[in-house]
């Protein structure tokens, strides 16, 4: 497993952005996984910030959760 102990702001935005979204649909992690195909541990793990994630599961994540992906990579304005 690829892991980083200090993570880049990006990645932090993105794992923010990600579980925001998740909890928005009141979906567990397990939940979020099986709908974008993706092992329950992995999603748990990019929330984290644990991940260094490929364009092709930033796009299964955002199909998922009914986003686009560049909604997940962007400032929020909450």
């Amino acid at each position: 497993m690829t892991s980083i102990s200090n993570p880049s702001a990006t990645r932090k935005l993105f794992a923010r952005n990600v579980r925001t979204a998740r909890e928005r649909l009141h979906l567990s992690q397990e939940t979020l996984a099986d709908l974008a195909g993706l092992h329950r541990t992995y999603v748990g793990s990019v929330e984290r910030g644990e991940r260094n994630i490929s364009i092709d599961n930033i796009e299964r994540l955002a199909k998922a959760l009914n986003v686009s992906p560049a909604s997940l990579l962007g400032e929020t304005k909450e």
